[in-house]
């Protein structure tokens, strides 16, 4: 399956071409997307992109699956670039306002924090209201604004 990790309500895995489906339903949404750039793509675009091995290295979309029935509730982004780690969180609109991207990040960072001292930063379109207040509830804090985007970064000790 190869389980990335897992929180209370999901299990974070590479894709499988089970899940393609459902991921072009919201990644293909373009109100549900309007802050995403990783959208819009034909079927095998995704597929050419999300079925391949996974290197953080490099930046790999994840797979969140609900453990409740195996369904693809959202995904994440992680890259690791030298001493930091970029995330990123999206949610299928289906499971919105139910806790599943602040429970996933949390435990993507856990998960981060489990890989050695490494700095977590993400960054959020300036209109992206509810990604600001979640990395705000998770700790972050506001370090720059770089090409249209707020950068936050989560101080070590939280």
């Amino acid at each position: 399956m190869n389980l990335l990790f897992e929180s209370e309500r999901c299990c974070v895995r590479h894709f499988i071409n089970a899940d393609i489906d459902d991921f072009l339903l919201y990644r293909n949404n373009p109100k549900w997307m309007k802050f995403q750039g990783f959208k819009g793509l034909l079927r095998e675009e995704y597929e050419e992109i999300l079925l391949k091995e996974p290197l953080v290295e490099s930046g790999a979309q994840f797979a969140v699956i609900s453990k409740a029935d195996h369904s693809l509730v959202g995904d994440i982004f992680i890259k690791k670039v030298t001493d930091t780690f970029w995330i990123g969180y999206t949610v299928s609109p289906l499971v919105k306002r139910q806790g599943y991207a602040y429970e996933i990040a949390n435990s993507m960072i856990l998960w981060i924090k489990q890989q050695g001292e490494y700095k977590i930063k993400a960054g959020v379109a300036l209109e992206n209201k509810s990604s600001i207040r979640l990395l705000e509830k998770l700790g972050f804090l506001q370090l720059a604004e770089e090409n249209g985007e707020l950068i936050y970064l989560l101080p070590q000790d939280k």
